[in-house]
């Protein structure tokens, strides 16, 4: 009983295989029609709507035929050689004529140099002749300023042998300080309107002085290196301080103003920052 239904068994089992792959050609073939289909409806449309496009499309101008062409070509040709004829004739000018810009410009920059080249030299020889102006105003102004130094040295040197200040009483009377109050000796107020005045050069003490600035008041005794002749004030209304007279000389010190006792070397009045 059990062989001849195992026999039944291993025989359908035999069987299915070839049934499965016939279902399987069968849909494979369903599939592989569908996509035919599929491409010759999308064939049928692409082709609908080149008909359609060609039958909208303007109506183009037809080409001459090629028996045409060698009756249009001789008529063209002379025009084409003409064209090129002017086109050679127009850069030959423009050709010609940049180069003579070049050369006008070559000769208008050989002119600047040659302007510029003299305006140097002109300039050079102006400026030799004022530097020898210049040295020559330089050489009277140091001549004058050496004669006048040597008639102070003179002064300086000889003033014991004055007779008039060796006899005159007036010149020996004691320095009145009092000219603070006249207004006429207000240097600080005329100062304030005349500030270039005041504006004197560098002060250099005298050689083998080495102290430096010191403060002198009223009474002091300094060297006689300080109120040598070329320090003296010479003109002390300038300044707007009353004139020295006798031995009395007033003298630069620095920025200050000093009134000095020729005789003694002593400090007879003193104005403090009164130059710049």
């Amino acid at each position: 009983m059990m062989k001849p239904l195992l026999a039944t068994l291993i025989a359908a089992t035999a069987l299915i295989p070839p049934a499965a792959q016939a279902q399987q050609r069968e849909r494979q073939q369903q599939q592989w029609e569908q996509r035919q289909q599929i491409r010759e409806s999308a064939r049928e449309r692409r082709q609908a709507a080149r008909e359609q496009r060609q039958q909208n499309a303007p109506v183009q101008r037809q080409r001459p035929a090629a028996a045409e062409l060698p009756q249009q070509r001789p008529a063209a040709r002379p025009e084409f050689r003409q064209d090129r004829r002017d086109a050679r004739q127009e850069r030959r000018e423009e050709r010609r004529d940049f180069r003579q810009d070049r050369q006008e410009n070559r000769g208008e920059a050989r002119g600047d140099r040659r302007d510029f080249r003299q305006d140097r030299r002109e300039d050079r020889r102006d400026y030799r002749q004022d530097r020898r102006e210049d040295q020559q105003d330089a050489r009277r102004d140091w001549n004058q300023r050496e004669r006048l130094t040597r008639q102070a040295q003179r002064r300086y040197n000889d003033w014991r042998d004055d007779v008039r200040w060796r006899n005159d009483l007036n010149d020996r009377r004691d320095w009145n300080r009092r000219w603070r109050n006249d207004h006429r000796y207000d240097w600080r107020q005329y100062r304030t309107r005349n500030r270039n005045i005041y504006r004197l050069p560098r002060y250099y003490p005298p050689r083998g002085y080495n102290y430096g600035y010191n403060r002198f008041s009223i009474g002091l005794t300094i060297g006689s290196l300080l109120f040598a002749p070329n320090y003296w004030i010479d003109d002390p209304w300038y300044y707007r301080l009353p004139p020295a007279y006798g031995p009395y000389r007033w003298v630069r010190y620095f920025d200050d103003a000093l009134l000095v006792d020729i005789r003694t070397g002593t400090v007879v009045d003193v104005e403090y920052g009164i130059f710049w």
